[in-house]
């Protein structure tokens, strides 16, 4: 059990929103493409975003992706200007998670204060909340453009103590990223890892206090 918790803290991309159906809207021009440009546009968006922060040349997650995506049709020899408009503007309202909804609603029930912190600009979040129908059931979400670098910089998590005005105990921080769990927990986090792929543990210096498979299980883990 997380005890003392004031605010639920979200990751957004992995761990609410489904970002592996996002290249499933061009299926039909990428054939079976469709997922090594998915798996190659992730590993890149995530490099890009801690070269940037180490090089002190920050861009918004939005420039970010599509640098990203540049980069991954390059490498697999597509030059097609429309299917990367396309691919871009999926981006901006990636589906859900199954148990996403249903969770929050819970929490919300419970009365913890829910919010995300991502690398998301804040007109991707605002855009993929409102897609997502989340908008009744989160806080305004919280973007590292405030600080202008990207996770795991622990000012990007200060923005959560600052909008709660609380201890870094009190928050309950999850993700399904094990980067971002590391960071998190680094900081003082009580961390949840939703491991929905089953992968191993990183080997980084801090870790999570708690791993469940699907979002569900977090609603019996947090006491206040």
């Amino acid at each position: 059990m997380l005890s003392g918790i004031v605010a639920c803290v979200f990751d957004a991309y992995g761990t609410l929103f489904d970002l592996d159906k996002i290249a499933s809207v061009a299926r039909d021009a990428l054939g079976d493409r469709e997922k090594p440009l998915s798996q190659l546009w992730r590993a890149k968006q995530l490099e890009y975003s801690w070269l940037r922060s180490l090089m002190g040349r920050h861009a918004d997650f939005w420039h970010v992706t599509g640098e990203s995506l540049d980069y991954a049709l390059a490498s697999l020899g597509i030059d097609d200007p429309s299917l990367r408009a396309k691919l871009m503007e999926a981006y901006l309202s990636p589906p859900a998670f199954d148990d996403v909804t249903s969770t929050l609603k819970s929490l919300r029930t419970a009365e913890f204060k829910l919010t995300i912190l991502s690398n998301g600009s804040p007109t991707m979040l605002t855009s993929a909340i409102k897609g997502a129908n989340l908008n009744d059931l989160l806080d305004k979400p919280l973007s590292v453009e405030t600080v202008g670098v990207f996770k795991p910089h622990p000012s990007v998590y200060r923005l959560a103590t600052d909008a709660f005005d609380c201890q870094p105990t009190q928050i309950a921080f999850i993700s399904s990223n094990g980067w971002d769990i590391a960071g998190a927990s680094a900081f003082g986090f009580q961390t949840v890892w939703v491991n929905r792929r089953k992968a191993p543990r990183e080997i980084l210096p801090a870790g999570p206090h708690n791993e469940i498979t699907t979002l569900a299980e977090l609603t019996g883990l947090l006491q206040r």
